[in-house]
């Protein structure tokens, strides 16, 4: 089988749908070396992790005009006309309007729909007129959590049937580092233990607000005092999280790195008291999950697909009561052998995804769709 791959998230600084992207084509090809997969692109990228590929791992880049919306009208259907393929994945929520073969969309979550407030009114706009029909026209969906698969069938009124749940997994340079070994990130940062982390961009929906009110209240409750590291480029309505830093005074506490490299995190993770994430909504909640895998002991919330992920191998709270976060973060640094016992269930935990599982499972997709797809043109 000959597929592609849309490799548009590659093109930027990776974040969730980027990393989903170039682990799945990395695992697919590793796993699957009778297939052949192309990654597809009208913007130059790298390769997957920046090395070598596999051998039956291949980089299209297909310059059109500067376009969007001509890549997906024009570009990329007349690449397919040219060069045909067995099947098309969309791993960014987009797929071809007019194709030559099957095709696969990830959706990977539906916040546009579930958390409308927490993104910009034009994005919702725009999404909310485009992920119906993209739904509509895929041969498959895939979701990342059975909590997605709900929302897709309740919002976009999918057939359950259309839809499989593949779970992502941490990468593999997700693993726990000795602190000696984490000590030059923490000096590159200006990093001082002990802190509690964050990771993921600076936006509403990641509910950092309440994370903000709830530290301050830690702080005023105990005699703790761990920095605030809140690592992640800045995005949409991210001033009033500064200015809410300003009028706390906790400008000496709270400490912003602004985007951090892949390589850099697994360090982050290791050496911290606790990672909390106190996220809105969640497709999947890829940053518990790698903190997992690095041994860091994980609060996060009890909403969307976060329960689905963390399990009992971490401590869930409302996201939307600020006492009770700051109670659970209080509770765990108060007692170490109960975050000891946390750091070992959430790295068993996280040895229960693996991308070569969804490697395997996502190449079943293809092989259904593929058959399926064949059998209605007989």
């Amino acid at each position: 089988m000959r597929v592609a791959i849309d490799a548009i998230p590659l093109v930027a600084t990776k974040t969730g749908v980027g990393h989903y992207t170039d682990a799945l084509a990395e695992w697919l090809a590793r796993t699957h070396d009778d297939h052949q997969y192309e990654l597809v692109s009208p913007f130059d990228f790298t390769f997957p992790n920046g090395h070598t590929p596999p051998p039956n791992l291949y980089k299209r880049f297909t310059p059109v005009q500067p376009m969007f919306r001509k890549w997906w009208l024009v570009g990329l259907p007349a690449l397919m006309r040219i060069s045909p393929f067995d099947l098309f994945h969309g791993t960014n929520y987009c797929i071809p309007v007019f194709s030559t073969c099957p095709t696969v969309v990830t959706i990977h979550d539906l916040s546009l729909y579930a958390q409308a407030s927490t993104h910009e009114q034009k994005n919702v706009q725009r999404g909310k007129r485009r992920i119906p029909v993209m739904a509509r026209r895929a041969d498959m969906i895939i979701a990342p959590s059975e909590a997605t698969k709900r929302e897709i069938t309740q919002y976009l009124k999918i057939s359950p049937e259309r839809i499989r749940v593949v779970y992502e997994a941490a990468r593999e340079k997700m693993k726990p580092l000795r602190l000696e070994d984490c000590e030059p990130v923490l000096r590159k940062h200006g990093i001082e233990p002990p802190y509690l982390l964050y990771t993921g961009t600076i936006e509403p929906r990641k509910n950092l607000l309440k994370l903000i009110r709830a530290y301050n209240e830690l702080l005023h409750a105990t005699e703790h005092r761990p920095t605030l590291v809140l690592c992640g480029g800045r995005g949409w309505m991210d001033e009033e999280v500064f200015e809410l830093v300003a009028e706390l005074k906790l400008q000496r506490m709270v400490k912003f790195t602004g985007y951090v490299d892949d390589a850099d995190l697994p360090a982050l993770y290791s050496s911290c008291e606790v990672f909390v994430y106190p996220s809105l909504y969640e497709g999947f909640g890829l940053p518990p999950l790698e903190a997992m895998a690095c041994g860091a002991p994980v609060v996060t919330s009890n909403t969307s697909s976060l329960p689905e992920v963390v399990g009992d191998a971490g401590v869930l709270v409302d996201p939307h009561d600020v006492t009770a976060l700051a109670r659970a973060l209080a509770n765990l640094l108060n007692d170490s052998i109960q975050r000891h016992n946390f750091r070992m269930a959430g790295f068993e935990r996280a040895k229960l995804f693996s991308w070569e599982r969804a490697a395997h499972e996502t190449q079943a997709v293809y092989d259904q769709v593929f058959q399926d797809w064949h059998q209605k043109k007989r």
